[in-house]
C-alpha cells in the first residue's frame, strides 16, 4: 500500500517504512528544482558576504553590493543620528 506525494512526479510514501520514493517515474525534474533552489540559497549566501554578484544581475557589475550597502548604511546611519540628535536637542529643552 502505497500514499500518493506528488502525483504529478509519480512520487509515493511507503507508510510502514515511511520513505518517499518512486512510483516507477523518473526523479529528474524533482532534481532539476533541487538544483535550481540550491543555486537561490547560494546566491543568498553569497549576498552575505558582499563577494562577486548576484545570479540574475548584468554583467561588469562586480562590486554592486559592496556599493549598494555602504550606501544603506550611509542612510541609516544619518537617520539615526538624526534622530538621536533630536532626542537629545528636545530633552535639552
Amino acid at each position: 500500500m502505497y500514499v500518493q506525494v506528488l502525483p504529478e512526479y509519480g512520487l509515493v510514501v511507503d507508510p510502514m517504512v515511511g520513505v518517499v520514493t518512486t512510483a516507477g517515474e523518473s526523479l529528474a525534474p524533482v532534481i532539476e528544482k533541487v538544483a535550481d533552489m540550491e543555486a537561490i540559497a547560494n546566491d543568498i549566501v553569497n549576498m552575505l558576504s558582499a563577494k562577486g554578484n548576484f545570479l540574475a544581475s548584468f554583467p561588469n557589475r562586480e562590486n554592486a553590493l559592496p556599493t549598494a550597502g555602504a550606501a544603506t548604511a550611509y542612510w541609516y546611519g544619518l537617520a539615526v543620528g538624526l534622530f538621536i540628535a533630536g532626542v537629545y536637542a528636545f530633552h535639552l529643552m
